[in-house]
């Protein structure tokens, strides 16, 4: 019935090529991702039994399994978490509901920007200067986990206030026009839909914090513990570490070793990205727009 017009087809073919070449880019984007997983499955997965995730490294750390730093990972994520996320969601309330658009805001905005960009080294040094020296908290979990909260402080406030701002103004607006307070609204309607957003930026912290190596050896992270850590005061063993160090740093060590000491640190990511996740779609449900 109708016949395409030479500006029909060329349109048509530009967005075929569009389509095309974003296929392309997912492809390359994912191709490497399935290779190295897949190399450390076949490789790693003879390593994994319950005597190698549940007993403590032997033989010069040539032998047994990672217990030890498994446990520690977890204490170090789950203590930079509760020492990050707060501060950095109330810092992004204050920048997005409280703080006027002036010339100090906006330095502070950019500065946040900025510290995402520092190395992790730098960030090991301050934390070793700042925790372990000055605060004199020795080199401990608390100092490995607070030097790794300000290096992902920044990922955190940003998506956060990414979220703030994308919760449209007119519900701010009806909530003062009915009387609420400023921090009525923000407690109520502002953070409900947003939270999906904030747990974006907690998702993209814990990848970070458990892969991290250079700001934990500084400040808390030991090559071995023969016990397990008691408190935030205690030193610890890291996946992160333990894995530079069977693979770098100690000789004689059995490949499916490292491989499946690699193999466990992106399982560990993969199950808590998969919580919040999962947490996070169930909120993004409760949504009411």
């Amino acid at each position: 019935m109708f016949t395409a017009t030479p500006l029909n087809r060329r349109s048509y073919r530009n967005q075929s090529l569009a389509k095309a070449v974003f296929f392309l880019m997912t492809v390359v984007l994912v191709i490497p991702v399935l290779l190295i997983v897949g190399t450390l499955v076949v490789k790693g997965a003879p390593a994994i039994s319950w005597e190698f995730l549940f007993t403590a490294p032997t033989d010069n750390m040539t032998a047994g399994g990672i217990f030890p730093a498994l446990v520690g990972t977890i204490w170090l994520v789950v203590v930079a978490l509760l020492a990050s996320v707060p501060v950095g969601v109330a810092a992004a309330l204050y920048l997005s509901e409280y703080a006027p658009d002036n010339l100090l805001t906006r330095t502070i905005n950019l500065a946040i920007i900025n510290l995402a960009g520092v190395p992790s080294i730098v960030h090991a040094l301050f934390g070793f200067g700042a925790f372990v020296l000055f605060f004199r908290m020795g080199q401990s979990i608390l100092a490995a986990s607070l030097t790794l909260a300000i290096m992902t402080l920044p990922v955190v406030i940003v998506a956060t206030r990414e979220s703030l701002q994308a919760v449209p103004q007119a519900f701010r607006e009806a909530c003062w026009n009915m009387g609420a307070t400023r921090w009525q609204t923000i407690r109520k309607v502002v953070l409900p839909n947003s939270i999906s957003g904030i747990l974006t930026g907690v998702i993209l912290e814990v990848s970070r914090t458990a892969g991290e190596t250079a700001p934990i050896m500084f400040t808390g992270a030991a090559m071995f513990v023969p016990f397990l850590p008691e408190s935030v005061f205690d030193q610890t063993m890291a996946m992160s570490y333990h894995l530079y160090n069977v693979a770098t740093q100690l000789t004689d060590v059995p490949e499916e070793l490292t491989f499946g000491v690699a193999l466990v640190l992106i399982a560990i990511v993969l199950m808590m990205n998969a919580v919040s996740i999962g947490f996070r779609v169930y909120l993004r449900g409760m949504k009411k727009w």
